[in-house]
């Protein structure tokens, strides 16, 4: 059996753990100590060859830099989102700790908790070392099909676009727009990102596939969806902070529109969706924001 570790406990980590247990002898760790099977010191789990990563993307980079030191371990990224303060996807932060040939990511449909339920889907493990891919993919659950893909850029912007697009959904849902507008959001959220990706030389297989309309598609109908829910709150007129005390979790769909706003200002892209979410994170009002959009 392999031994893999798993770094970040929160619900994802704990999916990851135990769809991955099933075949390999699975640890785990996180900055807080828990009282569940395997746990281990930061320190323990960095001895394991192969790591699969939780870390929430606003804060990889300290974590990385803290905590990482760099010994041949072969690693799956598992979290999604783009650094709010640089604009950094995360290949790009992970490249000054981690070899490209030792790095994959995850992307594809995955509530956490239909893992748990060892419910079925598909995803995609991306790497420059396609070799890495198979590896990560044999690890694989057998309610977990694994397909291998090479386009980086096009899984790191389609995990990290989708969320923003899955607030302005929950927007649309808590706003009462109906379900012909929500499918011409998702629809055009879609040609948004993919529009983006090709900035980046991002290939359109990505957007289409379980990357993206998979993910997309998952992320921006449903309540489970934790960008979702972001979106209903502001369609209520709640803060950023009344928000996230009440879920009690990471939004990763908040800091990538943070980013983006960014990239989209320093790159002069025209991103109506990201902008729109953008502006209602920082108190426009919704009916405004909807009025805009219309019109643009």
């Amino acid at each position: 059996m392999n031994k893999i570790g798993v770094i970040g406990a929160g619900k994802w980590g704990l999916a990851l753990a135990f769809a991955m247990s099933e075949k390999n002898e699975v640890f785990i760790s996180s900055r807080t100590p828990r009282d569940i099977k395997n746990f281990v010191s930061t320190q323990e789990i960095l001895k394991c060859e192969y790591l699969v990563i939780t870390v929430p993307a606003q804060v990889v980079s300290s974590w990385l830099s803290e905590n990482f030191v760099f010994s041949g371990q072969k690693i799956l990224v598992a979290s999604k989102g783009i650094e709010a303060s640089s604009g950094k996807f995360l290949n790009e932060i992970y490249q000054e700790f981690v070899p490209d040939e030792n790095i994959a990511f995850l992307s594809g449909p995955s509530f956490a908790s239909e893992v748990l339920q060892s419910l079925p889907t598909a995803l995609v493990i991306n790497s420059t070392n396609e070799k890495l891919c198979s590896e990560f993919a044999s690890f694989s659950p057998s309610f977990i099909k694994a397909y291998i893909s090479k386009d980086v850029m096009g899984a790191e912007i389609s995990g990290a676009y989708k969320n923003v697009i899955a607030i302005a959904a929950g927007i649309c849902e808590g706003l009462g727009l109906g379900k012909n507008a929500a499918a011409s959001l998702i629809a055009r959220g879609l040609v948004e990102m993919q529009r983006f990706g090709h900035k980046y030389g991002a290939k359109d297989e990505s957007f289409v596939g379980l990357s993206g309309a998979g993910d997309l598609f998952l992320t921006a109908s449903s309540t489970m969806s934790r960008n979702f829910r972001v979106g209903l709150g502001l369609s209520k007129g709640m803060s950023q902070k009344e928000i996230l005390d009440d879920l009690g979790e990471v939004a990763e769909g908040i800091g990538t529109s943070y980013a983006l706003k960014k990239i989209a200002k320093e790159k002069k892209l025209y991103l109506p969706i990201a902008r729109e979410v953008y502006s209602m994170l920082e108190g426009k009002n919704p009916q405004e924001s909807l009025r805009d959009l219309l019109k643009g």
